[in-house]
């Protein structure tokens, strides 16, 4: 199916142009300019914080705005540049490029996805990926949904296990060939790594990095209301995969119900090529393994063995610091963005050494693919800016008060769902899940214990609505980041995920709502 024309003729011969739904830089630039708007309208304030730097329930003051007018232009302006490298000031937490701190900025990220590009572009320079996946399409072509329904049941354990997200970037490479070689279209490939992925994380059961700092905010175990956390990863997923698989076999049936078309050389199975280069070479198994490895090791050293299987975590900003509170294991790595960068780039080089590839080409091929990365990159670093800006305009306690007023003196069914709804917009704003927690559930908590909810509870309902928010949030890198690596439009993506967004809404609001009616 191809795109929808862009012009119309109108009675008199002229051509009318059809509104196209803008890119994801574009939508990005007009949510970082709406909220520094917001921002100006929303006054300034401040909780008083413990000795953990948590806010205190009841604490709100409002403060003069630390920005004059002219400032708050100059944040707006440099909102990219310090969603890119921004450092957060430890005694302030203003974000500015000039402070000594913590990294703010998504930096790592983007040269994550840079060497990324680096590897995909030597790799499929040889060929490899191309013929294995070629061949594992042609073979999967009447069981692709059983591929699709494993491959997102595996990432929604590592998203509700250990917050799993962000690294799913790695795995488009191998998985749009693959969609596209079983029939299927981009938004299949795109889905089954975003969906699978963050239904897991929305419905996190031990996750650390957000029931693990959730709960020791809320001063009560990780194990706390696990059982019903399963339930809801369990319906939550099930669900997930069937919608996906739905969607699938409606456009492998008929190409014409495709929300994002297919390109002309997707339409159909290269027959020209000859049946000699259909088999893989030996160099070329050389590569595959050498890709199997290089992934393989990125997950194993990603993953948080200690604080999976150790005790529970205390609050920390896993994302930025990549650290944990518990003793890590001798084996455990504790890779992040930069050893993952380099982990890439290494192997790109050791890819075209295999491959007898000559210098200039190796280096023009690494050069070529991080430069086909940049398009998301920029996507990612102005999905941080939002956040810069909420955080230097001191806004975002301001709205946490709000949330705070909104959920008071609810009856215990209607405090559950609050608690979600209310959370729904904060995340937005915070697309960090421990960073979310940090500042919300010292608030929440003790609101609980009046209500008549049990915390674990309030945790669980905490969870959903961030959860939820994230498959949708223009300021979440996986959804923005995502749909740019799979070369699929942001309008398209949401035409395709407001049904499920609604399933999971109703399906949440049922399940905590009566949770907390039987407690």
């Amino acid at each position: 199916m191809s795109e929808a024309q862009t012009a119309t003729e109108e009675p008199g011969g002229k051509q009318r142009k059809k509104f196209e739904f803008p890119g994801a830089v574009t939508v990005l630039a007009i949510v970082m300019v709406l909220v520094w708007l917001a921002a100006l309208f929303i006054p300034a304030g401040e909780y008083r914080t413990d000795a953990d730097g948590a806010p205190i329930p009841g604490s709100f003051d409002r403060v003069d705005s630390p920005l004059t007018f002219w400032e708050r232009v100059q944040q707006l302006i440099l909102a990219p540049v310090n969603g890119l490298y921004g450092i957060q000031d430890t005694a302030t937490g203003f974000v500015d490029t000039e402070n000594m701190g913590r990294l703010f900025g998504s930096v790592g990220v983007v040269l994550f996805i840079m060497a990324l590009g680096a590897f995909i572009s030597v790799s499929f320079a040889t060929r490899s990926l191309e013929v294995a996946v070629g061949g594992l399409g042609a073979r999967l072509q009447d069981k692709g949904w059983m591929l699709i329904a494993v491959i997102m049941v595996l990432f929604s354990v590592g998203g509700t296990t250990m917050g799993f997200s962000v690294e799913t970037f790695g795995f488009y490479a191998l998985i749009i060939p693959l969609m596209l070689a079983m029939g299927y279209d981009r938004m299949v490939a795109a889905a089954t790594i975003i969906v699978g992925a963050l239904t897991g994380t929305m419905a996190s059961t031990v996750n650390p990095f957000s029931i693990g700092v959730a709960s020791g905010e809320a001063g009560v175990s990780i194990g706390d209301g696990i059982v019903l956390r399963f339930v809801l990863w369990v319906v939550l997923t099930a669900v997930a995969v069937v919608f996906v698989i739905r969607y699938a076999r409606r456009i492998q049936q008929d190409k014409s119900r495709s929300l994002v078309g297919f390109d002309s050389d997707e339409d159909e199975p290269d027959t020209d090529t000859p049946e000699g280069e259909r088999q893989l070479t030996g160099t070329q198994k050389w590569v595959l393994a050498i890709t199997a490895f290089t992934f393989g090791l990125m997950i194993f050293s990603v993953i948080p063995w200690s604080a999976i299987f150790g005790a529970t975590t205390t609050p920390a900003e896993y994302d930025v610091y990549h650290e944990t509170a518990t003793e890590p294991y001798w084996f455990e790595l504790g890779w992040w963005f930069p050893q993952l960068s380099m982990l890439f780039i290494i192997a790109a080089i050791v890819v075209g050494v295999v491959a007898r590839m000559r210098e200039k080409d190796i280096v023009s091929l690494i050069t070529r693919g991080a430069g086909d990365m940049v398009g998301p990159a920029i996507v990612i670093l102005l999905a941080r800016g939002v956040s810069v800006i909420m955080t230097n305009t001191q806004t975002l306690d301001t709205v946490l008060n709000a949330m705070e007023e909104l959920v008071s003196g609810a009856s215990a069914g209607i405090f559950a769902v609050l608690v979600m709804i209310v959370n729904i917009p904060l995340a937005v704003l915070i697309p960090s899940s421990s960073g979310h927690a940090t500042l919300a559930m010292p608030l929440l908590a003790p609101l609980g214990d009046f209500a008549g909810v049990s915390r674990s509870l309030v945790i669980t309902a905490f969870q959903m609505g961030h959860g939820l928010t994230m498959l949708i949030a223009p300021t979440n890198v996986v959804v923005v980041g995502g749909l740019a690596m799979a070369k699929v439009g942001y309008d398209k993506y949401l035409r395709f995920i407001w049904p499920l967004m609604l399933i999971n809404f109703v399906i949440v609001c049922v399940v905590i709502g009566g949770a907390a009616l039987l407690e």
